[in-house]
């Protein structure tokens, strides 16, 4: 007899027979984590330096989320900063840290989203873009390579900065002896006799091209009843069979002949048998008919207010291993802002030429001030400035010169023409040729433009509108799909060199 309590269950009379029933799981141990700090008390020791704190479970809030969520709820959170390359012009607002700027750098850069390295700087006056652009050339002066030209300084911003450098502007203008032939050969004129006949071809195009591109700028900016004199396919086939004939490009010269605006327009106001021919004309009088507006507008250029300044050999002497260059138009003021125009037209064009073969190592900062002026002349001007922006030299890692445009607000560029017109069309695309914005403190209503123009968003365009409003030397630099908060930090001599105004006397 078996007492009750003292019998096998189950499990043991399987087991008897060789049978093993599977046993259920119990509950995982978790494994504490270590202590990273360690206290006598609960609290720790309510002593300076013991890791006492108020109480044990202080109410935290824990979120979980994807980066691109996490960048909506907290949207100043910094992403990664551009290379410590270039010159040191300030501090990022965003990250806190230094702001460096260095665009031909950033072209080389796959990881930066840069293609050109073309400036655009816009803001209403006063809030700090001359600072800004003079203080970017200056610093970049400190790397090897790098130099400034100003085609162009209206209102001899540039004067001080010059001088600091050792280097005397050359002033144009009524009465002084400095002159430009915007229609030089410039260094491709060099060697010319021993070319090559497929090099001599080659550089002939590229001549030729810049000088039609001038002279079409030249031409479009004068108006016949509110119209602009046209420059088409007539009048460019026609002033290129005029400079190949004056030049002695056409007989086939082995030294090619300087020649100016004027020669040009004589050699069309009492044309030869040969260039009416060439020009497929059945007689002169109606190669004189066909040319008389074309004819017209240059002997503007000729006899009119710039009349001694863009007509005649070029006379100065530019030292490109000088650190800065600048060309003063300051004196032309008084003629109005479209003489202005040509005269920038002229001198970039000008300007261009002169830098055709410079070296690739020899990076040139080319400061294009007042662009809003040439602006102004027409679809033509437009055109040429749009040339310049496209031929900077060098392509990437190549180096390159650093077309630097600044203008007041994106309405200069919208100005040239109607709305929809080639003309604002072809302005508008300019802004696709500067992958670096500089945008400066502006009104509302000009930030929106802005907004419209280049897809800024509310973020960029509020701090347009506050931030960058605060302060001299504030901006948001687009570089290109990223956008970063700067202040730009002068020295007190920097100062000095780049305020606008005319410094005090101490006293």
């Amino acid at each position: 007899m078996i007492r009750r309590g003292t019998g096998r269950d189950v499990t043991g009379l399987l087991q008897d027979f060789g049978h093993e029933l599977p046993t259920k799981p119990g509950p995982p141990t978790k494994e504490k984590e270590p202590r990273l700090f360690r206290s006598a008390l609960g609290r720790g020791n309510p002593r300076r330096g013991a890791g006492w704190a108020a109480s044990m479970k202080p109410p935290v809030a824990s979120y979980r989320m994807t980066s691109d969520q996490a960048a909506v709820v907290w949207p100043w959170l910094a992403g990664p900063g551009l290379p410590p390359t270039g010159a040191l012009m300030g501090m990022d607002a965003q990250s806190g840290g230094k702001f460096y700027a260095d665009p031909v750098g950033w072209v080389r850069d796959d990881n930066i989203p840069v293609t050109n390295h073309n400036i655009f700087s816009m803001g209403k006056p006063g809030v700090g873009k001359s600072g800004t652009t003079k203080a970017f050339a200056l610093r970049m002066l400190c790397f090897r390579h790098y130099k400034t030209f100003v085609p162009g300084d209206p209102k001899d911003e540039y004067e001080r900065l010059c001088r600091f450098l050792g280097v005397e502007p050359i002033a144009i203008g009524p009465g002084l002896a400095a002159r430009i032939n915007p229609l030089d050969f410039g260094p491709l004129i060099n060697g010319w006799e021993d070319l090559p006949r497929a090099e001599a071809h080659k550089r002939a195009q590229v001549v030729f091209g810049r000088w039609l591109t001038l002279l079409g700028g030249l031409v479009g900016s004068q108006r016949v009843g509110g119209a602009p004199v046209p420059f088409g396919p007539n009048e460019q086939a026609v002033c290129q069979a005029a400079l190949e004939d004056l030049t002695g490009w056409s007989e086939g010269a082995t030294q090619l002949r300087v020649t100016t605006i004027p020669h040009l327009w004589a050699a069309l106001d009492e044309p030869s048998p040969a260039l009416v021919n060439t020009c497929r004309y059945a007689t002169q009088q109606e190669f004189m008919d066909g040319t008389r507006l074309l004819r017209n507008a240059l002997l503007q250029l000729v006899k009119g207010r710039l009349s001694g300044l863009f007509d005649t050999e070029t006379t100065v002497e530019i030292d490109w291993n000088a650190p800065i260059q600048s060309l003063s138009l300051s004196r032309l003021d008084a003629l109005g802002d479209e003489a202005v125009g040509i005269a920038l037209t002229c001198v970039n064009s000008w300007g261009r030429g002169m830098r055709e073969l410079a070296a690739r190592e020899d990076v040139r900062i080319v400061i294009r001030d007042e662009a809003w002026r040439q602006f102004r002349l027409g679809v033509d001007a437009i055109k040429s400035f749009d040339a310049d922006l496209r031929f900077s030299r060098g392509k990437g890692d190549e180096g390159g010169d650093i077309q630097f445009a600044v203008m007041h607000k994106p309405s200069d560029l919208l100005s040239v023409g109607d709305q929809g017109s080639q003309a604002a069309m072809i302005a508008k695309d300019l802004l696709e040729l500067a992958d670096v914005k500089i945008l400066h403190g502006q009104k509302p209503s000009v930030a929106g433009e802005l907004d419209e123009m280049l897809g800024l968003g509310p973020v960029a365009k509020d701090l347009i509108t506050g931030w960058a409003m605060q302060d001299k030397g504030r901006a948001v630099w687009s570089i290109g799909d990223r956008i970063h908060q700067v202040s730009t930090l002068l020295h007190p001599i920097e100062r000095q060199l780049t305020w606008t105004q005319p410094v005090a006397e101490a006293g």
